[in-house]
Order: C-alpha cells, then sequence, then structure tokens
C-alpha cells in the first residue's frame, strides 16, 4: 500500500498544468492588430472582434484552475502606437498544494504611444493554496499602463476561509530602463489570523491593487472625489510619475465595485466580461 502510495503520489507531480502564451500586437494605419501568437500546454489566449482602434484579449486556461505545481508563462510586448486591453474568462481557482508552489509569470513590454490595459477577473485562493508570482513591467516613458489585480482569500460567498497557505507576489515596474516601483508581498502560514490583524486586512478577504502610469496628483483628487461610494478601504497615493490605488474589503463583490468606481474615475473602458 505504502508502494502504491507513493506511485500515485510520484503520477500526480508529473502530471502538472503547464502553460505559455507569448504575443505582440502592433498598430497600422490606427489599427492595432495582432503580430505572431506562440500557445501552448492550457493556456490560450482569444481575441473578441475588434473594438475601434484596440485589440481585446481573453485569456482562457483549459486546465480549469490552478493546482500545487503548476506553471503559466505569459510574455505581451505592445509595439509602438498599440492599444491593448486584456482580460480572463472566468475568475482564476487556486487549488490547495500539499507541496510545490504553483507559479505564475507575467512579462510585459509596453512601447512609446502603446497603452496597456490588464485587467484580469479576480485570483481566488482556496485554504491551503500554495503560489508565487511575479510582474516583471517594462515601460517606455512614453507609454501608457492599467494593471488592475484582485486577489480573494477563500470563497466568502460559500462561507469558506483561506486559513493556511503561502502567497508570494513580487512586482517590478521599470520605466525609461529605470526601476520605479518595487515590492513583494508575502503571506504564508496562518493567513487567516494575519488577514484578521489591523495593520494587515482588518478581517477582510479580498484585496486589490491598481498601477496607473502615468499617474499624478490631479487623477488622485479625481478617484478620492469617489471615497463616499467605496464599500471597503481604498487609499491612494502617487509617486515617480505614476498613481496607485489599494483596496481591502470584506469580501470580493464590495472589493470589486470599489474597483469599477476607482476605474471609471480613469477613463478607462472595463472588459464586457466585468460587466456580465
Amino acid at each position: 500500500m505504502r508502494s502504491d502510495a507513493l506511485t500515485t503520489s510520484s503520477v500526480f507531480e508529473a502530471n502538472r498544468a503547464r502553460g505559455a502564451v507569448r504575443f505582440d500586437v502592433h498598430a497600422r494605419d490606427g489599427v492595432t492588430r495582432r503580430g505572431v501568437l506562440h500557445e501552448s500546454g492550457s493556456l490560450r489566449v482569444r481575441f473578441p472582434s475588434p473594438e475601434g482602434e484596440g485589440l481585446s484579449g481573453v485569456f482562457v486556461n483549459t486546465a480549469g484552475g490552478v493546482a500545487g505545481g503548476d506553471s503559466f508563462d505569459i510574455e505581451i510586448a505592445a509595439g509602438q502606437g498599440s492599444r491593448l486591453t486584456l482580460t480572463t474568462a472566468a475568475a482564476e481557482k487556486v487549488y490547495r498544494a500539499p507541496r510545490a508552489a504553483a507559479q505564475l509569470n507575467i512579462a510585459l513590454k509596453v512601447a512609446a504611444g502603446a497603452h496597456l490595459g490588464w485587467l484580469p477577473q479576480e485570483t481566488i485562493l482556496f485554504d491551503r493554496a500554495r503560489v508565487h508570482r511575479r510582474f516583471d513591467i517594462e515601460l517606455d516613458e512614453a507609454a501608457s499602463l492599467l494593471l488592475c489585480e484582485i486577489v480573494v482569500f477563500g470563497r466568502t460567498a460559500m462561507g469558506e476561509r483561506m486559513e493556511q497557505g503561502e502567497f508570494i507576489d513580487r512586482w517590478r515596474l521599470r520605466r525609461g530602463g529605470k526601476l520605479v516601483f518595487a515590492e513583494t508581498v508575502r503571506l504564508d502560514g496562518n493567513i487567516g489570523a494575519k488577514l484578521g490583524r489591523s495593520a494587515v486586512a482588518n478581517g477582510g478577504a479580498a484585496i486589490g491593487t491598481a498601477l496607473i502610469a502615468p499617474g499624478d496628483e490631479p487623477l488622485i483628487e479625481r478617484i478620492r472625489e469617489a471615497s463616499e461610494s467605496f464599500a471597503g478601504e481604498v487609499g491612494i497615493s502617487a509617486w515617480n510619475g505614476f498613481a496607485m490605488a489599494r483596496f481591502c474589503a470584506q469580501d470580493a463583490a464590495r472589493l470589486r465595485a470599489d474597483m469599477m468606481a476607482v476605474l471609471a474615475r480613469t477613463g478607462a473602458a472595463l472588459p464586457r466580461l466585468w460587466l456580465n
């Protein structure tokens, strides 16, 4: 029985999901079009009909979620003058990982005059999930970026919370080749107890970040005008030529509503999938 259990475990570990998407977009006669696309494993990207001059992409994970030991890599280059908005077909679920953590690596490059909107639906971490995520972003000084991420610790609508696990989130943003923002968030062990601390999430189960470049004080003031409508806590600041909004709420629905209120103040058009 012990031998059978070890064999089953080794087979499970070897049968992990792998996925990669790499592509570029370029502007021609003022219209953004896709260039070379590479897809492998269980990760796909689909492009609905063009809307105006920009291009929209939707990521699909055919594995049905992310489990321990899975690995997904995304590399995107937005060429000069292009406009690209990306989202996901559904919320991404990260399941329990008894051993190795899942690895999510995202590399974004935005050329002069280009705009990239990274607007996935929320990432939901189940109890005992383990995931390491990494963002590497390179912006030209004349490029613009809107990057939003929502992380939910358990399906609160189902009465579930993440108690134990590991979440490591590393962000590096370079503009004109210069590092202007670097941050690594690490939550591990008894995450449920840590989220309960007033200095962390004060019992909230959802956190989010919106990074806006370029960003300045007038933009911050426009966002603050909507503060009375926020259902959770929202902190906003600007430095080094970009703006950032931080979100914390009791559940995903409240945080999502706050995120949408902030994005409305930036003038960003939300993906249709956010509105369904």
